[in-house]
């Protein structure tokens, strides 16, 4: 099973007001495609950033469907599909054959990194601005401006290895 950790978690107030803007922002979109707003669609959109990190699309559907068990597969993928295509939320691929989505708000408008641990699953996400700022110097160094970067380590984590915390302070 996979896990995602955060070490400093948005408040619920401010996970709320990303809801209520994603909301408001899909029925824009939804607008401007002629496109109905549904109720399915929004418990998708409340579940989805609720949920918070990397969410699996299978997990996303488990948590809707709580909610309204009438929601089918193919509103969890459009609708994810949708906020994806708005910049709402982030796509993810770990390798492991699992669709994954992490909401596109102020905490992650910022770079941000991932160990990814191979042996359970546990995706950790961390920021380094030392390992930015290298990146960005060697891009310059060959002449290359930078659009958007992704580091993604891959490793087994201290439980996975029977190691106990944490054998190194953050970069």
């Amino acid at each position: 099973m996979s896990t995602t950790t955060r070490q400093d978690r948005e408040p619920r107030s401010a996970e709320r007001d990303a809801v209520r803007s994603a909301e408001r922002a899909l029925a824009r979109v939804l607008e401007e495609k002629g496109l109905r707003r549904s109720r399915q669609r929004d418990v998708v959109v409340r579940t989805f950033f609720g949920m918070g990190g990397h969410v699996a699309v299978d997990a996303l559907l488990e948590q809707v469907r709580r909610a309204d068990p009438r929601v089918g597969v193919a509103t969890v993928y459009r609708t994810m599909k949708l906020l994806a295509e708005h910049g709402l939320a982030v796509p993810r691929d770990f390798g492991d054959g699992r669709a994954r989505y992490e909401p596109a708000t102020h905490r992650h408008a910022h770079s941000h990194d991932h160990l990814i641990c191979t042996g359970c699953g546990t995706i950790v996400e961390f920021e380094s601005h030392r390992i930015e700022a290298l990146q960005h110097r060697v891009a310059r160094r060959h002449g290359f401006e930078v659009e958007r970067r992704r580091v993604e380590l891959y490793g087994r984590c201290a439980r996975c290895r029977g190691v106990e915390g944490n054998e190194e302070t953050a970069a």
